[in-house]
């Protein structure tokens, strides 16, 4: 938390409605933490987010959702909590866990409506509950996710995914694309300009000389050449052209061990090659699996789409079907995003 006054106005998008964003959106904004930091509006669907606040326990019940239009007049309304709603989920029809091009297209629309408030200035900074891929693509989107999706919304032509928790940060050169694919897309060009938004992201994030390692792309980082000459051919220049620019950067190193560096604080930020690569060791330290209740006891993390031209923050976990309706999805992932969109939002007003 800041301590400066300014509390910033966070469009918050509820996800996919069959999912858990509306009850994790629910949760997190009745949080006395993120009330405190920010001021948050859902953009999302009015009668969802009742059905949803009915299957919350003790004082969650009682929560009181207002509906607004215009966020230049927004103020904060006492202990409720504030929706833009669209009105684009036929309640009578509404099934929890439904794969469908209905919510899909629901589900976008929340993203769509956003971005055009964060672009016009009305919001400060966007944080995203998460949607259901199959849904997204049935509804017609050609995006394989958020990333993809609000670069081209925003005219945004180098992104990158970061995710993190804490002191513990990757940030992707290929996102959604087969394992192939991310093979064939680490080149120099791509490879330099992801370090250098690593390096511009954790600024964003208030570090002001960042240190960024670089992770191999084969076993050993090709050990020399005996395994792929990738990192020769690709990495090693971006790296050595990052370093002429003054960024503090090393690697590639051995992906199997770059990570403990990183939680050990070597680096502030690792950049990874493809999507699994960051995205396996961020969730093992940051999801806590409960074999006895069958369920997740704890999921945290953050994922940022770096190098937009607007903030964006989201969950680093996916629609939670299998839990959906249940009132037991745990809002911790929203919250942190939450709280970075706002850290973001403070150091790019500062700047």
């Amino acid at each position: 938390m800041t301590n400066d006054a300014f509390r910033p106005l966070i469009a918050v998008t509820m996800g996919d409605p069959t999912g858990v964003g509306p009850e994790i959106t629910l949760k997190a904004l009745s949080d006395e933490r993120v009330r405190r930091e920010a001021r948050c509006v859902v953009i999302g669907d009015l009668g969802v987010l009742k059905r949803s606040a009915g299957t919350l326990r003790g004082a969650l019940k009682e929560v009181r959702l207002v509906s607004v239009e215009n966020l230049q007049a927004f103020v904060d309304a006492d202990n409720a909590i504030a929706v833009m709603d669209l009105k684009n989920v036929d309640a009578a029809a509404f099934r929890y866990a439904a794969v469908d091009a209905a919510y899909g297209r629901a589900a976008g629309e929340y993203i769509e409506r956003a971005v055009r408030l964060a672009m016009d200035g009305s919001a400060h900074a966007i944080a995203t509950a998460p949607i259901h891929k199959e849904s997204f693509r049935m509804a017609g989107f050609p995006y394989p996710g958020h990333t993809e999706m609000l670069a081209a919304l925003t005219g945004s032509p180098e992104v990158a995914l970061m995710l993190m928790q804490g002191g513990f940060r990757v940030v992707h050169v290929t996102n959604h694309c087969s394992l192939l694919d991310a093979v064939q897309g680490v080149r120099r060009e791509r490879v330099l300009s992801v370090i250098r938004t690593a390096h511009a992201g954790c600024v964003s994030l208030g570090i002001p000389a960042p240190r960024v390692g670089v992770a191999g792309l084969n076993p050993h980082a090709s050990d020399g050449g005996l395994f792929g000459d990738e990192e020769a051919r690709e990495i090693v220049p971006a790296v050595e052209e990052a370093k002429s620019s003054g960024i503090l950067v090393e690697g590639p190193l051995p992906p199997d061990t770059i990570f403990p560096l990183l939680k050990g604080g070597r680096f502030d930020i690792v950049v990874c090659m493809y999507h699994d690569q960051g995205g396996i060791p961020l969730k093992l330290l940051t999801f806590d699996w409960d074999e006895a209740a069958g369920a997740w006891k704890s999921v945290r993390g953050v994922n940022v789409s770096l190098g937009l031209r607007v903030i964006r923050t989201s969950v680093a976990h996916g629609t939670g079907f299998a839990i959906a309706g249940e009132g037991i999805a745990s809002p911790e992932s929203l919250i942190d995003a939450i709280g970075a969109a706002c850290r973001m939002a403070h150091a790019r007003r500062a700047s």
